[in-house]
């Protein structure tokens, strides 16, 4: 694909970061990859200035990472990482599940089967990159129906990382895994459980032993 083909007239330096981005969620920029410059330039036909901008936005993501002397690469989530993010998600997304339930309504009811036949369809697809995207459209969802906005507002801090943590994590899995371990969470929550919610919100986050073991 000629990917300069895909730049329009929104911020070249936010379209580069987010083809850059999504090409690190699809897994088709490794961790470890190196990321120069030059070459990237050339395959978006944008300037190395460009390009820079995106790279130093994706760093502040911490999708990738500036090693001294040896410009950019892949993140690679090392135990410490994956320890992080799975405590952190754990916590933010089991008080949201919580709330969620203890709030919903028929409008959330149908805004949250809507997130999840979206991921079922994705998973019968079979394509990695649409099936995160959808998994964390998911539970972004859940996290506005608990009507919680400083939760939402940290959730958003590290959306951009759970993005590869999810990538990571569904990859271990079949797809058709991948979209019924969400059921039991997403009834839950619709039947306004909300002790069961959270503790499926603990249950669905793909724990860190086997994410290490990968």
């Amino acid at each position: 694909m000629n990917k300069s083909a895909l730049i329009n007239k929104r911020s070249l330096e936010d379209q580069a970061a987010e083809l850059i981005r999504e090409d690190i969620i699809k897994g088709e920029l490794t961790p470890g990859t190196r990321l120069v410059e030059t070459s990237l330039a050339k395959e978006y036909g944008l300037s190395r200035g460009t390009i820079r901008i995106a790279l130093h936005q994706l760093g502040a993501e911490s999708l990738i990472t500036q090693v001294p002397y040896a410009g950019w690469s892949v993140s690679q989530l090392d135990d410490q990482d994956i320890w992080e993010l799975y405590t952190l998600r754990s916590t933010l997304e089991s008080m949201a599940a919580r709330l969620a339930a203890e709030k919903i309504s028929p409008v959330g009811v149908e805004k949250l089967q809507r997130a999840y036949a979206n991921l079922l369809a994705c998973c019968e697809a079979a394509d990695f990159g649409e099936i995160t995207r959808a998994d964390l459209a998911l539970h972004k969802t859940i996290i506005d129906l608990s009507g919680h906005g400083r939760l939402a507002k940290q959730y958003q801090l590290i959306e951009n990382q759970l993005l590869s943590y999810i990538s990571v994590s569904n990859q271990s899995f079949d797809p058709a895994v991948v979209g019924s371990s969400h059921r039991a969470l997403v009834e839950a929550i619709c039947a306004g459980l909300t002790d069961v919610a959270a503790a499926e919100a603990v249950n669905n986050i793909t724990d860190f032993g086997p994410l290490q073991q990968g």
